[in-house]
């Protein structure tokens, strides 16, 4: 499978002389932040504790030692996106104190291990009348309602550097397809998950992420969501994050009528998809990749998540989590996929039934890349050690 392309070696040097501000990463920083302040014409006074972790989170980045032109500048462009919308958010709130009364009411996480089928459930939920995801474009511009004008600028931008992914890592469309006016992932909002750990190898980052406290963050996420239902249609959101697996008690404490939906997988099957998945994006971030590094990593990480997340639901109030069985929703959706929506007293619909067989439909993109635990140096043994009898969990659920 062809990972990264020319065009993402021409790049690389192209970009090489902006990487000169990598060897200073506090003074890119400060410059970083001025410029999100004077774009906002806002300030993070008030903020520091915010400010301070998203540093100490970009930091990490810079210290990764193979991590290329590409990794360094996309990831100067996330943290400053991330900046100016945490300002934008705050100064809504501050102006509009209504904005803060919008009620997020019986919001839906969809969580679980990569590749469990999140993204289909996630598609299929957002679709429905009453529902919505949060939109790509929306999160890059966590905003209220704009005129059409700027609504489509915003689309275009997103558009053009979306469209530029596939030229860098030509397996993405079959592995992740993603597009700017479609639900995406809550992540692009909430500022700390383990997502940065797709990204690249951020070791000191995953040993501060186990102590930080998450509710900060998803409070956030909640007042992102009212800026962005403000002066719209009030709808249910439907959210996906994968990774929320480690933080649901943060997520039934700022949102206690949640409903958390985990779709589960048999790990054997999704340790390889996912570090193939991974591969892809450290590739196109890093000089050198280690494949095996990254196998050890994310068995560690995805086992450590499912074992945590079995471990917090018992604290959780009773029915807030569903189990959706993969092999069950797949082999029988038109069965299981009702069955879900009765669970979170949704309304099934026929333009429901049509949006599932249109989903159904489309091109099985994930089937054409191949992929082997021995790539990442893992065994079914040490896969079947780490997640321990969740192995038979799943097997009994499916």
């Amino acid at each position: 499978m062809q990972r990264t392309s020319g065009t993402t070696k021409m790049l690389n040097i192209l970009l090489t002389p902006t990487t000169l501000d990598r060897r200073n990463p506090a003074k890119t920083w400060r410059k970083m932040v001025a410029a999100a302040e004077a774009d906002q014409r806002s300030s993070f006074d008030g903020d520091r504790q915010w400010l301070d972790d998203l540093e100490f989170a970009f930091g990490c980045y810079a210290d990764v030692k193979h991590l290329g032109p590409i990794g360094w500048a996309s990831t100067k462009s996330e943290f400053s996106m991330r900046m100016v919308n945490r300002l934008r958010v705050r100064r809504l709130h501050a102006e509009i104190p209504a904005i803060g009364n919008e009620p997020i009411e019986r919001p839906v996480f969809i969580v679980g291990l990569p590749r469990t089928a999140t993204t289909l459930t996630h598609k299929i939920l957002a679709a429905s009348e009453g529902h919505r995801g949060p939109l790509a474009w929306e999160m890059y511009n966590v905003d209220l309602k704009a005129d059409p004008q700027t609504d489509a600028e915003r689309i275009a931008k997103l558009t053009k550097d979306l469209e530029m992914l596939p030229k860098l890592m030509p397996a993405l469309p079959y592995q992740h397809p993603t597009s700017a006016t479609s639900p995406e992932e809550s992540l692009l909002i909430v500022p700390h998950t383990a997502y940065h750990l797709c990204r690249a190898p951020l070791p000191r980052y995953r040993e501060w992420l186990d102590q930080h406290d998450h509710t900060t963050d998803y409070g956030y996420l909640k007042q992102a969501l009212q800026v962005l239902q403000y002066g719209r249609e009030r709808k249910r959101w439907i959210l996906k994050a994968p990774f929320d697996l480690f933080n649901l008690g943060a997520i039934c404490k700022v949102f206690p009528d949640a409903k958390i939906v985990w779709t589960h997988r048999d790990p054997m099957t999704v340790m390889a998809s996912t570090c193939s998945l991974i591969e892809s994006f450290w590739r196109m971030a890093l000089r050198r990749t280690d494949t095996h590094e990254l196998g050890e990593t994310f068995l560690t990480l995805l086992s450590d998540m499912v074992d945590q997340a079995r471990e917090t639901r018992h604290t959780l109030p009773s029915g807030a989590v569903i189990d959706v069985p993969y092999h069950r929703l797949n082999h029988d959706p038109h069965t299981y996929v009702p069955l879900l929506y009765r669970q979170l007293d949704a309304k099934w619909t026929a333009e429901d039934a049509a949006n599932l067989d249109g989903q159904l439909a489309r091109p099985a993109n994930d089937r054409k890349h191949e992929y082997s635990l021995s790539d990442y140096g893992l065994t079914h043994s040490e896969v079947d050690d780490a997640f321990g009898d969740y192995i038979k969990l799943v097997s009994s659920l499916n």
